[in-house]
């Protein structure tokens, strides 16, 4: 069997990947850079690359919420990464191709159904993304996280899977980076990570610093170059403070599960896939939702985290770096009444997620080979 797993959400991607069958052949399609109009190589560009799995790029139409300078130049991009998709799929003939939303993921599907190959797709989200709702109607199967998302697709397609996590995050490995007793704070924006946190930490990373050790991931971005900024202020610190800093454009995904369990609180925006893990790990969070995300979805998430006992949702619009190190000192103050609850713990379909999805792909793989025959 030959599968083609197509990027853009890349944990889910990676959880699917490590539960397939050591023999199954495995392409990537994805994305190489992470922001339009920025050369930054994308993490799933990087991390395929180790794992040396043949990787194709595509450059697909990003489906963009608000207007900017890209937005005419993306859309031009729709009929090229077709063709693109088109040539990758004839070339490697998958058996089957598996989309975990994302707008990369539309030309690969729409070319996948001409072709013949059938098509599984995987929902993260409470709801369902543009993507997935786009493309749903050339799925065979439509594999969902939650069940609020079955009403979104049609009813005979839906399997109830969990959203994955992935195998090196269920880890209860205990490793520490720093050689003081300091509480541990993650800071990360996600993958791609993100600017306005980055803004914040850089107006309170000294004050942080006499209190907490910091392990921040600020994506790669050449335009803002938080990085940079950042790491200049971090070699102007006294040496004693520099090393309770760790700091990095991207952290190996092998090494997040290691990260959560050393750390006393989160500090991120809100994706599905942080969310559950974050609950995976009962790991109390600052929350700042996306404002832009599509249907506010970033908020929902954050809300379900609070309403789970482990979160502090702040809104974009109402922070600035004084507000978040109150709430930074709140939550550390009193820590141990961070629990989830009972309550909402049953809703966190986890366990055995990904194989669940693997078991679709072999089911859908099945019904097209007895169908040849």
């Amino acid at each position: 069997m030959k599968i083609a797993l197509i990027g853009g959400h890349l944990s889910p991607a990676l959880s699917v990947l490590e539960a397939l069958p050591k023999e199954a052949g495995v392409i990537f399609i994805g994305r190489k850079y992470t922001f339009e109009g920025d050369k930054a190589l994308s993490l799933e560009y990087r991390t395929i690359n180790e794992l040396k799995i043949p990787f194709f790029e595509l450059n697909a139409a990003r489906l963009q919420r608000k207007l900017t300078k890209y937005t005419l130049s993306s859309f031009l991009k729709f009929p090229f990464g077709l063709v693109q998709a088109f040539s990758i799929l004839i070339k490697n003939r998958p058996d089957v191709v598996v989309g975990f939303g994302g707008y990369v993921s539309v030309p690969v599907i729409f070319a996948a159904s001409v072709l013949k190959i059938p098509v599984v797709i995987h929902e993260q989200t409470m709801r369902a993304g543009l993507a997935n709702k786009m493309v749903a109607k050339f799925a065979k199967k439509i594999c969902i996280s939650w069940d609020s998302s079955r009403k979104y697709f049609p009813k005979d397609k839906v399997i109830l899977t969990g959203n994955p996590i992935r195998n090196f995050l269920i880890s209860n490995s205990k490793f520490s980076i720093f050689d003081n007793k300091l509480p541990v704070i993650y800071i990360t924006g996600g993958s791609s990570g993100s600017h306005f946190i980055n803004s914040l930490i850089e107006t309170i990373i000294v004050d942080l610093l006499k209190f907490y050790n910091v392990i921040h991931q600020t994506g790669a971005s050449l335009e803002f170059n938080d990085f940079d900024c950042l790491n200049k202020i971090r070699y102007g610190l006294p040496e004693r403070v520099r090393q309770n800093y760790v700091l990095k454009k991207f952290i190996n995904p092998s090494q997040i599960g290691d990260i959560l369990n050393l750390a006393s609180i989160v500090i991120s925006r809100s994706g599905i896939n942080t969310v559950t893990e974050l609950m995976y790990f009962e790991k109390p969070a600052i929350l700042i939702p996306l404002p832009f995300a599509q249907n506010d979805e970033q908020t929902e998430n954050a809300k379900f985290l609070e309403r789970a006992g482990l979160g502090i949702v702040l809104k974009q619009v109402e922070t600035d770096g004084n507000r978040l190190l109150k709430t930074i000192n709140l939550m550390t103050g009193k820590i141990e009444s961070y629990k989830i609850s009972k309550k909402e713990s049953v809703n966190l379909s986890t366990k055995n997620a990904a194989q669940n999805i693997v078991t679709v792909i072999n089911y859908v793989y099945k019904s097209k080979t007895e169908k040849k025959s």
